[in-house]
C-alpha cells in the first residue's frame, strides 16, 4: 500500500491538480453560465415579458437584449402579432386547396337553440390575438380555454335571439357582428389580454335529422316568393300600360273637344263678321255670297240649264260637255 501511494505522488498530472487551479475552474464555469444566459433574442413578430424571481419587471421589443444570469431573471416570449383561430363544430386537420377536415362529430358545440325553439347546426371561427401579454400570462389561467368557453356562451345567446329562418338566411352577418362585439366585451372584463380579429359563421344548417323536411318547407317559401314575384311583374306591366292607355284615350278626347270647340267658335266669329259687313251693304254682300257660292258649285255640276221663268220647258243653252 506505501508503494502504490508513493507511485501515485510520483505522477506528472498531481502536480498540475492544485486547489488555486480549480477554483479558476469553478469561477470559469460560472463566467460562462453568466454569459450563456445573459441574453436573449425576441423574434419579429414576439413581445418578451421578463420576471424577476416569478415578478413581471419589465417587457422587452425584438431584438438582442440582456437579463440577469443563473435564472434571477427569466424572459418568456408572447406571440402578440401573431393571428391565431378556434374553430367551433368543425376542425381542420390541413388547410390547402383540398382542406382536409375532422370527421369527429362536434355537435356538442355548434347545435345551439333559437329564440322559436328550434335547433340549429352553427359552426363558426374566431380569429384573435395577444394584446396584453402580461395580462395572457398571469390573469387567467388557460385563456385560450377561456376563449373558447365564451364564445360558446355569447353565440349561445346571440342565436337564441334570433329565429331560425333569420339565422340561416338574411341574419347571417349581424349575428357574427354581435358575438364578435359581446366576446371582446367579455374577454376584456376577465382580463385575458385577448383581442377579437373576426368571427365568422363558417356554416349554417338545420340538424341533419330534420334536414329533408326543413329543405322541404325553404323550396315551398321560395316558389310561394317566386309565384309572388311574378304577380308583381304582371301587375307592374298591366297596370301602367292600361293606366298609358286610358290617358292617351282621354288626351285624344280632350284635344277633339277643343278642336271641335275652336271650329265652332271660328265659325260663329266668321259668320258675326259677315252678317256685319252685310249690315253694311246689303246688295254687295248679297251678291259676293251668291257669287263664292256658284264658284263653289258649277265646277261639280255636269249639265248647267239657263231657265227662263216665263217659258214652260227648260231650254239647254251651254253644252258643256263638248
Amino acid at each position: 500500500m506505501q508503494d502504490l501511494q508513493e507511485l501515485i505522488t510520483q505522477q506528472p498530472y498531481t502536480r498540475l491538480v492544485t486547489p488555486k487551479r480549480i477554483l479558476f475552474v469553478i469561477l470559469g464555469l460560472i463566467v460562462l453560465g453568466c454569459l450563456a444566459t445573459s441574453f436573449y433574442t425576441v423574434d419579429a413578430d414576439e413581445i418578451a415579458v421578463v420576471l424577476m424571481f416569478g415578478k413581471s419587471v419589465r417587457q422587452a421589443e425584438p431584438g438582442l437584449h440582456f437579463k440577469l444570469p443563473l435564472g434571477i431573471e427569466r424572459a418568456i416570449n408572447v406571440p402578440v402579432r401573431k393571428v391565431f383561430k378556434e374553430e367551433f363544430g368543425f376542425r381542420t386537420l390541413r388547410a390547402g386547396v383540398r382542406t382536409q377536415y375532422d370527421t369527429r362529430d362536434y355537435a356538442d358545440e355548434s347545435l345551439l337553440l333559437t329564440g322559436d325553439l328550434s335547433i340549429a347546426d352553427v359552426e363558426w371561427v374566431v380569429q384573435y390575438k395577444i394584446k396584453d401579454p402580461k395580462m395572457f400570462l398571469f390573469s387567467v389561467r388557460n385563456p385560450r380555454q377561456a376563449l373558447r368557453d365564451l364564445s360558446e356562451s355569447v353565440m349561445s345567446r346571440v342565436i337564441g335571439d334570433r329565429t331560425v329562418t333569420e339565422v340561416l338566411t338574411v341574419g347571417r352577418i349581424e349575428v357574427a357582428a354581435e358575438v364578435e362585439e359581446h366576446l371582446q366585451q367579455m374577454l376584456d372584463l376577465y382580463q385575458t389580454g385577448l383581442d377579437v380579429a373576426t368571427v365568422t359563421l363558417q356554416d349554417v344548417n338545420p340538424p341533419e335529422a330534420v334536414k329533408s323536411a326543413f329543405n322541404a318547407v325553404n323550396e315551398a317559401k321560395q316558389e310561394k316568393e317566386r309565384l309572388i314575384n311574378e304577380a308583381w311583374r304582371d301587375y307592374n306591366q298591366s297596370v301602367p300600360k292600361a293606366n298609358g292607355v286610358a290617358a292617351q284615350r282621354i288626351s285624344e278626347a280632350q284635344g277633339y273637344a277643343l278642336k271641335r270647340v275652336n271650329e265652332a267658335q271660328g265659325d260663329a266669329d266668321r259668320f258675326k263678321a259677315i252678317r256685319s259687313e252685310y249690315q253694311k251693304a246689303k246688295t254687295v254682300t248679297r251678291r259676293r255670297l251668291y257669287l263664292e257660292a256658284m264658284r263653289e258649285v258649277l265646277p261639280q255640276v255636269k249639265e248647267i240649264y239657263i231657265i227662263d221663268g216665263n217659258a214652260n220647258s227648260p231650254i239647254p243653252l251651254l253644252q258643256l260637255k263638248e
